[in-house]
Order: structure tokens, then C-alpha cells, then sequence
């Protein structure tokens, strides 16, 4: 199995015109539906073996057991105009990479961890086919890019609504932006969206409200560094935790979704509050550490100059 980071720096590809026919799909799903989902022991057995052996039949059942949700996200996807089949092979690729880096006994079940990979390979495929214009650069870009639509209708009651400066200026503030990147996504999303249309009731056309609030390559690249630090310190600080007192940081400060306290406590056999009290010493465990470790980072830079 192939686990390589191609997943983000292949080149940009072109859209196919044609979609798939119907009937294969409806045949595709019917193929899929074959294979039956698995327990969560089961789950940590193939990983294992796979990890252990690289016994390649264990790795094809964990992706296989999964094939139904990554077909479920891809269709999640569809109304970004590209080939459903499309979506539907980037999920899997998504899923292929889950199952290769999964790491069983940390708690968690499979899905959890291949929905982050599946929706990882799918957004960069979007992205590299959407537009010759290079749309998500950084993560808000990103982040921008697939939300925008959604903030727009929640903030206009309709789908139909065109984007207002104040409109502009809202969602810029909930998704950390600038008001400026909003509407230039805004006009790429409509493609054909001329810079000088005339917005919001004053008639303003959209080149008056871009403001250049660009970061110059210098602050970036400053940024960059300081979030591979962080990295760095977190991963240093989870390496240096008992087992149970990862396992519940994780659970409960890193998962999308936080399990709560009351089911750590039944799978740990503990009471809820041994949790609390465990949850709490283990961040001040790790922020304690990650604090330590950019001190040390500052010290030997100032060391340095």
C-alpha cells in the first residue's frame, strides 16, 4: 500500500465534462454494500496486523468495511460541479491513506480518524480542479473556501442572496479573514463575477471594498515556523504522558467531537470525577511543557543573534 504525501502536491488536473452514467453508480453502490462493517476489536486487529506484518488482506478489509462512508462524503461534495465518480476516488484514496497510518490501542474508532483523511484529499481535489486562479493557499483560505456558501446563507435567510459589504464584513470576522478575501472568493465561486458589479443597496461596486489587508512573505513564513513549533512541543509533551492520561487528553481536548467524561469512566473503569481530575492535571501536564519548550526555542534564538 502506497502512503506517500501526494495527496497535496500533485499537479492541478482538468475537469471532465462528462459525468459518469447513472447505472454505474447505482451498480457501484450496490458493490459496496457487500462488504460488512466492522466491530471496533476487529478494527484494531486488522491495524495491527498490518502494522505488525503488513499482511496487505488486512489492510483491504479495514478499506473495503469503509467504502460506504467514503462514498457518503464524496456525494456530500457534489454541488461543487465535479464528477461524482471523481469525488468518490479521491474519498477512497483519503481512505487508503487512513488505513495505512492508523494506529490502533489509542481508543478511537477507525471512521473518526479516515472522515479527517477522506476530507482532506477530497478538499484538495476541488481545489486543484475548481480554478486556474490558485483559490486555497493557508488553511482559512481554505477553510474560506468550502464555508463561504453556508455563512452567506446563514447570515442573508437565502440561498439566491447576493454578498453585501456588511454581509462581507460578518463573515470575515467568524471565519478570521479579511473582508477583502471574502468577497474575491465570492466573486471565483461565481466565476464570472466582474470586479466592478455593483453591490448592496448604495450600488458600490466590489473593486472599492478590496482593501489590500494582505501579510507580507516575511510575517507568513513567521507564522509557518511558529505552527511547526507548536507541533513539535505538543507531539513532545503527548509522547511524555502515561498511556491513560494521553488517551483521555486526546478523548477529550483533540477529537472534532469530545467524548465525555461518563464514557472514558466506563471504558477506564473509574469514576467521572477521577476523570476530571486526571483531564485537568494532564493539560496543565502538557501546556506546562509546550510552554517550557518555546521558552527553549526563544532562548536559543536569542542565543543565536
Amino acid at each position: 500500500m502506497q502512503t506517500s504525501h501526494e495527496v497535496v502536491c500533485r499537479d492541478p488536473v482538468a475537469v471532465p465534462i462528462a459525468a459518469v452514467s447513472t447505472p454505474f453508480l447505482t451498480a457501484y453502490s450496490a458493490a459496496i454494500r457487500r462488504y460488512e462493517l466492522l466491530e471496533s476489536g476487529q478494527e484494531q486487529q486488522l491495524a495491527r496486523r498490518w502494522q505488525e506484518t503488513r499482511d496487505r488482506r488486512a489492510a483491504d478489509a479495514l478499506v473495503t468495511s469503509h467504502l460506504r462512508l467514503a462514498a457518503k462524503l464524496a456525494r456530500g461534495y457534489k454541488g461543487y460541479g465535479l464528477p461524482l465518480v471523481d469525488l468518490i476516488a479521491e474519498a477512497n484514496l483519503g481512505l487508503v491513506i487512513a488505513a495505512s497510518r492508523f494506529e490502533p490501542g489509542h481508543g478511537a474508532r477507525f471512521s473518526s480518524y479516515a472522515i479527517w483523511w477522506i476530507k482532506a484529499t477530497i478538499h484538495d481535489y476541488i481545489l486543484r480542479s475548481w480554478s486556474l486562479v490558485k483559490i486555497g493557499t493557508t488553511a482559512a483560505q481554505k477553510k474560506l473556501f468550502f464555508k463561504l456558501r453556508g455563512e452567506i446563507r446563514k447570515a442573508t435567510s437565502s440561498a439566491m442572496a447576493g454578498l453585501t459589504p456588511d454581509v462581507a464584513e460578518l463573515i470575515a470576522g467568524k471565519l478570521e479573514v479579511t473582508a477583502r478575501e471574502v468577497i474575491e472568493m465570492d466573486a471565483r465561486l461565481h466565476r464570472d463575477m466582474s470586479l466592478n458589479a455593483r453591490v448592496g443597496d448604495g450600488g458600490t461596486e466590489l473593486e472599492a471594498l478590496l482593501v489590500d489587508g494582505a501579510v507580507d512573505a516575511e510575517t507568513m513564513l513567521a507564522d509557518h515556523d511558529q505552527t511547526e513549533q507548536r507541533s513539535r512541543a505538543l507531539r513532545a509533551a503527548l509522547d511524555g504522558l502515561a498511556p491513560r492520561e494521553r488517551h483521555i487528553f486526546e478523548a477529550r481536548r483533540l477529537k472534532e467531537c469530545p467524548v465525555t467524561r461518563d464514557q472514558l469512566a466506563r471504558e477506564l473503569s473509574i469514576s467521572s470525577e477521577r476523570v476530571r481530575q486526571i483531564e485537568i492535571r494532564t493539560f496543565a501536564k502538557v501546556k506546562r511543557a509546550v510552554m517550557n519548550a518555546a521558552h527553549d526555542v526563544s532562548h536559543a534564538a536569542a542565543c543565536s543573534d
